[in-house]
């Protein structure tokens, strides 16, 4: 019997895969399908970490086309859902315009979404309503195409800015001051004047020409 037991040993030293028990040849195909979903589960995550603001994402502008936000990256933005055809119509964009003017050229801008979803009043097209922004009030600064900013159907950008505020539109003329990484500082409703909040524009825009002498 021991003559057996030892060419059984030698059998399987000479074929250790055949010798394997049932149950540890299936543990390897399983410890590859783990190693496998370990990795697709962190490739996943990177994807999603890297929308962790404002600037990460991606919209339509005013023309139609598909453009990143990244290039408002190291600048303050103020994000606006705009309306033609509002009570708060003349009074924002005259200041929107003003604070661009008085700004942009120092790393700021106002970055314009039109929305239609309160009360129906952007109700034209996307061509329409940047030539009244333009030719009434001037407008200089960035605007985006017609979208949602509330709701299940906001656009990603704006769900953002809601997420990490807590503040979602109820109304035209809604305020996000988004910081140079693209974080959200403030929000404010449309009750609140563009003249009152210039202050914590300014100083966030104070900031970034400090640290750009800083840097020099």
């Amino acid at each position: 019997m021991c003559l057996l037991q030892d060419d059984a040993v030698e059998t399987c030293a000479a074929q250790p895969a055949t010798c394997l028990e049932p149950s540890a040849l299936f543990l390897i195909p399983l410890a590859m399908l783990l190693a496998i979903a370990a990795l697709l589960l962190l490739a996943f995550s990177a994807t999603q970490q890297k929308e962790t603001d404002f600037y990460t994402f991606k919209v339509v502008n005013i023309r139609g086309k598909l453009v990143s936000l990244e290039k408002y990256r190291g600048s303050v933005s103020l994000v606006v859902n705009v309306a033609s055809e509002c009570g708060y119509t003349d009074s924002h964009y005259k200041a929107l315009q003003q604070l661009q003017r008085d700004l942009g050229p120092y790393h700021f801008n106002v970055l314009a979404f039109p929305c239609n979803q309160f009360g129906q009043q952007e109700p034209d097209s996307n061509k329409e309503i940047e030539s009244f922004a333009r030719k009434t009030y001037g407008a200089s600064f960035p605007m985006f195409s017609k979208t949602a900013v509330s709701g299940a159907g906001a656009i990603p950008a704006f769900k953002y800015l809601i997420d990490s505020t807590g503040e979602e539109p109820t109304w035209n003329f809604w305020k996000y001051l988004v910081d140079p990484n693209g974080k959200v500082v403030k929000a404010w409703d449309s009750t609140v004047s563009v003249e009152e909040i210039r202050p914590y524009v300014t100083e966030l825009v104070r900031k970034i020409i400090l640290k750009k002498k800083d840097e020099l």
